[in-house]
């Protein structure tokens, strides 16, 4: 695979290919932060220090990493890792499943992930720079470590490459995010949830709240019903697990 294998054009954007760098997300932050806040696309052959959500490690030999860096100003940023994570199973497999708030899932095993940060634009509030990267394994990744089995693109998709998932995905995630800055997560709500791989299962949180995931709402806020009545969950600092069935199957 060549940097000119991904050649493409997505309308707005400079594309630029780089065949090794720590992490797409930390190269377009370090960027935003010296005042370089055009947008752009960064895709990574190789990434060496991949990251996820809360700081866990993303590794990608055999997956496709790309960042997406634009100035957004959304009136409601609620449901942005959602509203990603729907673009990229939409467009590749009617049943790729989501996890909340930023995994997509192939039969209960990991494929894809999202990392959303954001930076200051200039002095204007009410505008940020966002980074929106994203993960997917196109082979079996080494599995060491993981806390959740991995899934890999080229089980659904056996001839499918890096470049080939990237020209699915780019252009139908960028109008995504402009719809979202436009319109927020309500009009994707009913779409999530018929991926919901959460929705009607046993999960526990990271703060020990255990119940029944409910779907999300229109903000994107995960529902979970305990036994202390229906909770709403929203800060991505919260991790959710699925119970296992022996234990989930007496509540």
């Amino acid at each position: 695979m060549t940097r000119n294998s991904f050649a493409f054009d997505l309308p707005g954007f400079a594309v630029e290919v780089v065949p090794q760098i720590d992490s797409t997300n930390s190269e377009l932050m370090r960027r935003a932060r010296a005042g370089r806040l055009e947008p752009v696309l960064l895709v990574a052959e190789q990434q060496t220090a991949g990251r996820g959500r809360l700081g866990r490690k993303w590794i990608s030999k055999q997956a496709l990493t790309f960042s997406l860096g634009m100035p957004l100003s959304p009136s409601d940023w609620s449901g942005l890792s959602l509203a990603v994570g729907l673009s990229v199973a939409q467009s590749l497999h009617p049943d790729l499943r989501l996890k909340w708030p930023n995994d997509v899932w192939w039969r209960g095993r990991k494929l894809a992930g999202i990392l959303i940060e954001t930076a200051n634009w200039c002095d204007n509030s009410a505008i940020r720079y966002a980074v929106v990267g994203v993960g997917i394994n196109i082979d079996e990744p080494d599995g060491a470590g993981l806390s959740i089995p991995a899934a890999w693109l080229r089980e659904i998709w056996p001839n499918i490459d890096a470049p080939l998932a990237l020209r699915r995905i780019a252009e139908p995630l960028l109008q995504t995010i402009k719809a979202f800055e436009a319109h927020g997560f309500a009009p994707l709500q009913q779409r999530f949830n018929q991926r919901d791989a959460l929705a009607g299962v046993a999960v526990t949180l990271s703060d020990g709240t255990v119940g029944t995931a409910l779907g999300v709402d229109g903000v994107g806020a995960l529902q979970v019903q305990t036994a202390q009545g229906l909770k709403k969950i929203t800060s991505a600092e919260v991790s959710v697990r699925v119970l296992p069935a022996p234990l989930y199957e007496f509540l």
